[in-house]
């Protein structure tokens, strides 16, 4: 599926009043599951994998393996799974050793409709990313591959974290935007750390207007923190104007999967003999 094809049923669901849901996906069987349940946008990056072995989203972010390679391979995994749904790619836009231009037609050659800028140096804050920025590793990097990607016709559907990259992303010629507030909680390995569902709410309403003082027809969705499950998504919903829908990582396959395998082994663990 290609950006124009991907984006006009985006635009369609929006106008008729039905909320845009993107699911990242970990493995092919989260993938196939996602699609079954109707989701709008799959996407696969490291943390995906990571968060699916049993470990936090964190470990994307951290150096325990090529963020890019993962996601070329997964794809192998993944693409050849899903039959109808666009599938976009986690870039690591800081990636030093790549050229960026040359890796964005590679995942479009693959069969990838589009990218997401993940891991994200977003998510670091403090002296280090001070210094991230300091040393030629910034966020702007991650502008600058998403204004690449547009530039190739792929999709765009980049996380932002406060107003100013809001803006930023619109201009770069973000098609979906995802103000991001926070790792997801809840579960085994959710963060205890969080805005709260109001908190989360006001911070998405304002990255929203941002983005679209520039851009008005953008498309964007909620995602992280306290937003983790469906009611949470709800509520956000209905306590902001203009969002279109909700982004689950966590919330669409590591929390319903800790439920439904917990569950599965404790009805058969009832089992009693004779």
């Amino acid at each position: 599926m290609n950006r124009n094809q991907a984006l006009s049923r985006l635009t369609e669901q929006v106008a008729a009043g039905k909320a845009v849901i993107g699911a990242g996906a970990g493995t092919g069987l989260s993938a196939k599951c996602a699609e079954a349940g109707g989701v709008d946008l799959l996407i696969i990056y490291n943390s995906g994998r990571y968060r699916m072995a049993g470990r936090g989203s964190l470990a994307g972010l951290l150096p325990y393996g090529d963020a890019n390679a993962i996601v070329l391979d997964m794809a192998g995994e993944v693409l050849p799974v899903v039959r109808d749904v666009p599938v976009l790619a986690g870039v690591c836009g800081t990636d030093p050793f790549r050229i960026m231009g040359n890796f964005l037609d590679q995942l479009k050659a693959v069969g990838f409709t589009g990218v997401q800028n993940f891991p994200t140096v977003g998510l670091y804050d403090g002296k280090f990313r001070e210094n991230l920025e300091e040393t030629g590793m910034g966020f702007g990097l991650e502008i600058d591959m998403i204004r690449q990607a547009h530039e190739r016709d792929l999709l765009t559907a980049p996380y932002v974290f406060d107003p100013e990259q809001a803006a930023e992303m619109a201009r770069a010629g973000a098609d979906v935007l995802v103000p991001h507030v926070g790792l997801t909680t809840k579960g085994s390995i959710g963060a205890s750390t969080a805005l709260t569902l109001d908190q989360a709410a006001t911070a998405v309403q304002e990255m929203h207007d941002a983005a679209k003082r520039v851009n008005p027809g953008i498309i964007v969705l909620c995602h992280g923190g306290p937003i983790a499950e469906p009611e949470d998504a709800r509520y956000v919903l209905e306590h902001t104007s203009g969002i279109a829908g909700f982004f689950g990582a966590s919330s669409m396959e590591r929390l319903p999967t800790e439920r439904a395998i917990t569950e599965q082994a404790r009805a058969f663990k009832s089992l009693t003999l004779g």
